[in-house]
């Protein structure tokens, strides 16, 4: 069972990472800045957004 709450976790991390990176990028958009993004460099904000979201739910 703990392997399936640590899954869902993951799961749950990088969903509302990539939430809060898109939402970030859009409003930064109506203020008026265009930020265009790599493959490289979006994983890479993706996978930390996500290890923050992460230890953010255990505390």
């Amino acid at each position: 069972m703990k392997y399936i709450s640590g899954l869902i976790n993951l799961i749950v991390s990088l969903i509302v990472s990539t939430v809060i990176i898109y939402s970030i990028n859009f409003i930064a958009g109506f203020a008026g800045a265009d930020y265009s993004f790599s493959n490289g460099e979006i994983f890479v904000i993706w996978i930390l957004m996500a290890i923050l979201v992460n230890n953010c739910f255990n505390k």
